[in-house]
């Protein structure tokens, strides 16, 4: 199962794992995308694809898409805590309210929303992996980041949480926090202005959604007995939010 899948890390995820034999449950909000992938899916690869969407902010409709999969479709192996987003850019005194909670409801509350909902079903199948995705912004934090770096301090230290609680059933937890990488993030952060959303970009060569699926499926891919905990990946020119190389 992968949240978020109608761009970005998410879409580029699905392919993987659909790639390397697993059957995907994608989720997210545009439905027409979802629809889109779904077919792309089942003409390039030979699993199958499964749809709900629903917009994890909801925990109501979050219970109710997960809990309405068909018996097949309940034996979640792999869940990408994926949906995430960053909206709006400046110092903490003139932010906007509105950001603040869109981030918060998405990037902490949706991923407990939806691991609440599979967390259980791993427990009674005794197996499972949940690999939540992060950022560099929950490692280190960095001017007009503030919320954003927030919310991902919160991922990182819920990943650590779940790992505890979730030991004596067997299942992996993983995080995975990319650094710079080039998707719809940074469109989505501004607001859908293109040109402010290239800035962030010029002078270095980002990383791409399928950098960080590769390494999504690689962490999960690893035997049964090993659980990769964290994994940190930027760009060559990129040392931590603050330390970029650009040319």
């Amino acid at each position: 199962m992968i949240t978020g899948a109608t761009a970005g890390f998410g879409e580029a995820t699905a392919h993987e794992f659909a790639k390397n034999g697993y059957d995907v449950i994608i989720t997210g909000r545009r439905l027409e995308r979802l629809k889109a992938l779904s077919e792309e899916l089942d003409k390039k690869y030979s699993a199958g694809s499964c749809i709900l969407n629903f917009d994890v902010r909801d925990n109501e409709a979050t219970q109710k898409n997960i809990s309405g999969l068909p018996a097949k479709w309940q034996n979640v192996d792999v869940l990408v805590n994926n949906a995430g987003l960053a909206s709006g850019f400046g110092p903490v005194q003139e932010g906007d309210v509105e950001d603040w909670n869109k981030m918060i409801d998405t990037n902490v509350k949706g991923l407990l929303h939806v691991t609440r909902c599979v967390a259980p079903m791993m427990i009674k199948n005794k197996k499972g992996h949940i690999i939540n995705i992060g950022s560099t912004a929950g490692k280190d934090a960095y001017p007009n980041g503030n919320v954003y770096c927030a919310t991902k301090f919160a991922v990182d230290a819920l990943t650590k949480s779940m790992r505890i609680d979730l030991l004596p059933y067997g299942i992996r937890v993983t995080g995975v926090c990319p650094g710079m990488a080039e998707t719809e993030f940074s469109v989505v952060r501004f607001h859908g202005d293109k040109e402010k959303a290239k800035t962030p970009y010029k002078g270095i060569e980002p990383l791409t959604a399928k950098d960080i699926a590769e390494v999504i499926y690689f962490a999960a891919s690893r035997p049964a007995n090993v659980n990769i905990s964290d994994m940190v990946v930027t760009p060559l020119a990129q040392a931590n939010p603050m330390n970029i190389v650009r040319k």
